[in-house]
């Protein structure tokens, strides 16, 4: 669903300032997070991450995506076909560079983590292309991080 406003009952936004940001952030992280930026394709971390664990958002902590949900796309970006929940994140309508896209955003801290499309696989036909940058990883208990 496609939301013109970010809420999530029961939890507060996630807020800071630009300069508590920068300070959180690495500069990537922060152009692409904050400023709504796209890092290079087969250029950013976790395209080839194989292991079992979550995947969460850079700026807040917030889990996302989990590794059972990520597929190869040949895109050049971490590809999921479904966030770990339904409030996990927010999509919004993006007009930029004259194209409409369906953005996609952390619900906590409006961190801006890429874009969704119609073509992923089975079961739910949709392709989370997420910029590495915005997210970290924590691999499950028992799994070794590499």
């Amino acid at each position: 669903m496609i939301q013109d406003t970010a809420s999530r009952p029961g939890r507060p936004k996630v807020v800071k300032t630009d300069a508590e940001w920068r300070a959180l952030l690495t500069p990537e992280q922060y152009r692409v997070t904050r400023g709504h930026g796209t890092e290079c394709a087969f250029g950013g971390p976790h395209l080839s991450q194989k292991q079992a664990g979550t995947y969460s958002c850079v700026c807040c902590g917030e889990p996302l995506f989990r590794s059972d949900a990520k597929f190869e796309s040949g895109t050049g970006w971490p590809s999921f076909f479904r966030p770990v929940s339904a409030d996990a994140i927010t999509e919004y309508h993006d007009h930029s560079y004259g194209m409409h896209r369906v953005e996609v955003r952390c619900a906590s801290c409006d961190a801006h983590l890429g874009h969704v499309f119609p073509d992923g696989p089975r079961p739910t036909g949709l392709r989370y292309c997420m910029n590495g940058v915005a997210m970290s990883f924590a691999p499950d208990a028992g799994e070794v991080a590499k």
